[in-house]
Formats: C-alpha cells, structure tokens, sequence
C-alpha cells in the first residue's frame, strides 16, 4: 500500500495568533522551494497543517529533504483511501502489520473533518480498534503512551491514516524575522551561529575576511565549504569575501600586540555593518561565546561593539564548546571546520591579547591608523558570490564597492 500524502505539523508556528498566516504562507514558500525538484506534488497550506500530495513522487525521497526545512515541527506518511469503511479497516491493517513488533501496544486516534461521514470517532476507533485485535496477535490496545499511534482522518475527500510522525527541523521559517550578516571565520563556532540564526527565522549573508598571502586559498575555500553546509537549510546563500590584507598590516604596523586583536574586530565589525547597510540588514552575527577567548569577555566585547548601534546577535554566548561542537557534529561542519587552513584572525592572534581592553586607550591608538582609507580600499575590493548546498558558487560580481550595492 503507497504512501500517498504527506502530513506536515507546524509545532511553533501555531501559538503566532494574528501573525500565524505570514508564518505559514513563509513556510509554504520555503516548502515548495525546497522540493521543487519534484515536478508531481501538489502542495498546499491551511491553517493547522501542511498537505503535500505525491502523484507518484518517491516518499522517501520528499521526506528526506522535508527533514532539513525550518519551521517544520514533525511530518507524517500518510495513505488515502476512499470513504468507506472496509477500506480504512484493511490500510489500518496493512500498516500495523509494516510496523509489527512482538507485545505491540497501540490505539486508534480518530478525527473527522467530515461530519457527514456514517461512523462518528468513538465507533471509527472501535471498529478499526476490533479489527486490529482480531487480525494481529499478540497486540493489546494502550491509550496512554502506545507504542503505535494510528491517525486516522475522514476529510471530504477520502480517509486518510498514518501509523508513523517524524521529527522536523522546528525552529521558525527561514525569511520570517529578517536579515542578518554572519560573521563567518573558518572555525566551528560561526557556522553553528549561522545554523541557530536560520532556525530562529532568520535569513544570513556570509561575511568572510580573507588576508593572502597570509591566509591561503584552502582557507577561503574552507569558508565556502562551511557555507555550503548551512546552504541546505535555506537554499542559496551570498558569500561575501572582504579583503582584509591591508588592515591587518596596518594594525601590525601601528599598534601594540597586546590590543591589536581588539581593534582588528572593531574593524571587521565596521566592514561589517557597511555592508549590512547597504544589503538592508538588520543585525550582525557571530560565533562568540562568553569568556571562551580573550576578545570574548565582556570588557572585550564592549570595547569591540562602540563602533556600530546595530544589534550583535550571539547564538552561542551561554554555550561551552561541548554543546558547540555537539551542534557542529549534528550539521556536519566540524571535520570541514578543523582542516589546518588558518583564517586572518588565527595567522595575526597575539601572543597575549589584552582581556579587559580600555576603550579610551582604544581609541587613541586607532589614532594612528587612516580608519576611512582602509575601510574604503576594503569596501572597493569585495567579491560576491552565491553558495549552494553543493557548493556550485556561482561569482557574481568582481567590481566596486558603489556598483556591488
């Protein structure tokens, strides 16, 4: 018997209230994106759930991607039977039988959006209940907690069961709470940060500071390659390469060795809200966790963010790096993260950086560097390029910082 729907439960979505339908029309938008390969399914979105209809596509192969979609709280296999009776009682059957594992308990959990239909919930679980019992042994009925929840649903349409839920991704849909720049190095943290970002809604631009000849090409393609992995949970994802070899002499040139980790994350943060606002951002994030390095503390913290107003989001501020590497694991980014290619931040690291940095002794030292020039040869040298779930980047533009935007 063909799996021939499938049920998709929105979790989170259904406590939104007066927004709930921006959020489903979202998730719908994403859903069809997402399984577009698919030229057969028909899609649709009501109130509560998600319906999507087969016409013959593979099941497995529309779940698979449906796993990786935000927003989605758990989605069922579902078969189709006419309204009749007999037919509900042999799928009921049919299904069990699939799924049969010795002292099985199960119950039967009956809705009827047809209210037309002969058998109201209470005798539709008592005959397909009876029926269960009779045809397979030893199976016994357990109304809390069973080991088999069987769904069945009689719509105008025909009656539909399922005997299986799986786990989605949760979160919020990707689009629905703005657009944030990711601060993305090369290491594990920032592309967890981007993961927790897109889970919460958010749509992310990755911002990457690359230094040659001081970084090297495997550590820029590094950053792609990270990129690439959040790129299944949103489709394509603009990569943005700053040029950061200039700045970073400068801060070498000029500034003590103790403050100069301090002042190089003022400068990527500036670079970084510049592009913000021209690509319509509405936030900043990153992979910091609280007092996990020296420019994470909260002195650093405060000196490093009176550049910019625009919020700092930081997904993994309360998280040990247990937790971060258990996330970076469980999306598949920490082998790519650990590859000894060292991005800008690790090749120019002091060898003592100041902890509890002074704002004021910051900003006198940053006197001696021509902050406009550098920020403006960096700007004039950006590349943009899309990133896909495979990793095709497509380069889209190699020109100036006025024509980019």
């Amino acid at each position: 018997m063909e799996i021939t729907e499938i049920l998709v439960r929105y979790g989170e979505l259904s406590t939104k209230g007066k927004n709930r339908k921006f959020f489903i029309k979202k998730l719908h938008r994403n859903v069809r994106l997402k399984l577009e390969s698919f030229s057969k399914l028909k899609i649709a979105a009501n109130r509560d759930r998600l319906h999507i209809t087969l016409n013959g596509e593979d099941a497995d192969a529309v779940m698979s991607r449906l796993r990786d979609i935000f927003g989605v709280s758990s989605f069922s296999p579902v078969v189709r039977v006419d309204k009749s009776i007999e037919e509900a009682k042999q799928a009921v059957v049919h299904l069990i039988k699939e799924n049969f594992k010795d002292n099985m308990t199960f119950r039967i959990n009956t809705k009827r959006a047809d209210h037309d239909f002969e058998y109201d919930t209470n005798d539709l679980n008592r005959i397909l209940g009876t029926v269960v019992e009779e045809s397979i042994q030893p199976l016994s009925v357990r109304m809390k907690n069973p080991d088999l929840d069987v769904r069945v649903e009689v719509r105008l349409d025909g009656i539909f069961i399922s005997v299986e839920t799986l786990d989605g991704a949760g979160g919020l849909p990707v689009g629905t709470a703005g657009k944030g720049m990711l601060m993305m190095s090369g290491g594990i943290d920032s592309p967890v940060a981007g993961y927790l970002s897109l889970k919460r809604g958010m749509e992310i631009e990755a911002v990457h500071f690359h230094s040659p000849p001081y970084t090297s090409p495997q550590a820029l393609q590094k950053a792609k390659d990270l990129t690439s992995k959040l790129a299944k949970y949103t489709g394509d994802i603009t990569f943005i390469e700053v040029p950061f070899t200039e700045i970073q002499e400068a801060i070498k040139k000029h500034i003590p060795e103790d403050y100069s980790m301090t002042i190089t994350r003022r400068m990527m943060l500036r670079l970084t809200d510049k592009i913000r606002g021209k690509r319509n951002g509405l936030a900043i994030m990153n992979g910091e966790s609280l007092g996990q390095v020296a420019s994470q503390t909260l002195e650093s913290m405060l000196a490093i963010n009176e550049v910019t107003a625009t919020p700092i989001l930081r997904p993994l501020i309360s998280m040990d790096k247990n937790d971060i590497i258990s996330i970076a694991r469980d999306i598949d980014t920490f082998d790519l993260a650990i590859q000894p290619y060292e991005d800008c931040c690790t090749v120019f690291a002091p060898s003592k950086p100041k902890t509890k940095p002074k704002l004021k002794k910051v900003k006198e030292m940053e006197g001696s560097l021509d902050i406009d020039a550098l920020i403006t040869n960096a700007l004039s040298g950006l590349r943009i390029e899309s990133i896909t779930q495979d990793d095709n980047s497509e380069n889209l533009s190699e020109e100036t910082y006025e024509s980019l935007f």
